[in-house]
């Protein structure tokens, strides 16, 4: 993980030069107007601002960095290289790279050049200064979460305790808005609590989503759509402390106040799927119901969706199945995974893991109804491809030509493999009869 940040840092720099240059891309008009070419930079800055707040909103977070990036060249134009502000731009790109996956370290950059810079600014009237004291604030929550996102546990709670600390006396003095202050605590007591889970402290974790959901519930109100990444939390919790009850309820509600606001297909679907999950987690006949009601309506939402929505839809469905296998519905299941495996072999490919899982898991059925024959056919499908992804010595080979081994000294099997005239190696079987398509072939369900 440290060193793919590591070659993430060392891009970096072309990325900055690209966001500040003038030299228009390929996709930008060279005619550009002259109220832009000439716009002052502090019109500039305003509007790069804008631009980033509205990716973010929609949560483009690769199209708001290159914004945030531009905000730190206007502001040091702007305000010098020692001016509070320029702190303020450097905790906001540390904050943008914070939502893409794997850029923790270049947050955690950002967020000790702006601490450097605040340290060094001259600093307003005493009276004049609580805007410093929020950038400080954010600052100790950034490096906080940048931490914990490097699992850098004790930096993580030692940052997180300044911000809180911080936060507290800017309420006491009458210098925040109850307003603000309950929003920024929320964030903080989230963060608390993922730092708890990071360290597998349950019921630390627990109290802190509580607290933060009951302060979010107090301003926002119990439907507000905020309260829903806060409840999600919480039932992750209570799903490690084996409350399932509890985390379902929680799911249950974030779903339905989701609802409430017209959200897309998509996130309706992964949001009927998370109770779903919960509910088939907790192993007991009297969630089943639950379950089976949440897997429908997540897989009605994503029926005909394309792309990785078509993806997701086939993974939710396997989930299903492995849900109707366990719930004694294995015709069913069957017949669901064996109409998918066509629909799988054109998302995925034909030799990829979700075909592999399936050859494995169609050869379990024909076992099961007493069809060797079948099911040495398909778990010999599934070593093929295995053999080809992993190699022969990863340990899902090993157990799959483990399985093979043993299926084929069954006595049905035994006299099958007898009688049959002399076979090539299973590792070419199939695919030399297509050696210029190599991922190509469309196995046939029936097989």
């Amino acid at each position: 993980m440290q060193d793919s940040q590591e070659t993430h840092v060392s891009n970096h720099l072309e990325e900055v030069v690209a966001a500040v240059s003038i030299t228009p891309g390929k996709n930008i008009e060279v005619q550009l107007p002259q109220t832009v070419l000439f716009q002052p930079p502090r019109e500039k800055l305003h509007l790069c601002k804008e631009k980033a707040k509205s990716h973010a909103s929609r949560h483009e977070y690769k199209q708001a960095i290159p914004e945030l990036v531009r905000c730190v060249a206007l502001t040091r134009i702007c305000y010098g290289n020692y001016h509070w502000k320029l702190a303020e731009a450097y905790v906001n790109l540390a904050q943008g790279y914070l939502q893409l996956k794997g850029l923790s370290l270049q947050a955690k950059q950002h967020a000790e050049k702006a601490k450097e810079i605040l340290s060094n600014s001259a600093l307003p009237p005493y009276n004049d200064n609580t805007d410093v004291f929020r950038c400080s604030v954010e600052l100790f929550h950034t490096m906080g979460r940048a931490f914990l996102s490097l699992q850098k546990f004790k930096e993580a709670a030692e940052n997180l305790t300044k911000a809180e600390r911080l936060l507290k006396e800017l309420l006491q003095c009458g210098r925040m808005e109850k307003e603000e202050w309950v929003e920024l605590q929320v964030q903080i007591k989230v963060s608390f609590a993922q730092l708890y889970q990071g360290q597998k402290k349950s019921k630390a974790a627990l109290a802190h989503y509580q607290e933060a959901l009951d302060y979010m519930e107090t301003s926002k109100g119990e439907k507000s759509l905020e309260c829903v990444p806060v409840l999600r939390g919480l039932a992750g919790v209570e799903q490690a402390l084996k409350r399932h009850d509890a985390a379902i309820s929680h799911f249950l509600q974030a779903h339905l106040i989701l609802l409430s606001s017209e959200p897309s297909e998509e996130e309706a679907a992964l949001s009927a799927h998370r109770v779903a999950h919960a509910a088939f987690a907790s192993g007991r006949p009297e969630h089943q119901d639950v379950a089976e009601q949440y897997f429908q309506e997540s897989l009605a939402s994503l029926k005909d969706a394309e792309g990785t929505r078509r993806a997701k839809f086939l993974s939710i469905q396997d989930e299903y199945c492995h849900f109707l296998q366990v719930t004694g519905e294995e015709e069913r299941a069957t017949s669901i995974l064996r109409k998918s495996l066509e629909a799988k072999v054109g998302v995925f490919g034909d030799l990829s893991p979700e075909v592999a899982d399936t050859y494995r898991l169609l050869s379990g059925a024909d076992l099961v109804q007493g069809n060797h024959s079948g099911a040495h056919k398909k778990l010999n499908k599934c070593l093929q491809i295995q053999t080809l992804l992993y190699g022969t010595q990863d340990k899902r080979t090993l157990a799959t030509q483990q399985a093979l081994d043993v299926l084929s000294k069954t006595p049905q099997m035994a006299v099958k493999l007898r009688q049959a005239p002399k076979a090539r190696p299973a590792f070419c079987t199939g695919l030399a009869q297509h050696p210029t398509v190599l991922g190509k072939a469309r196995p046939h369900a029936a097989d």
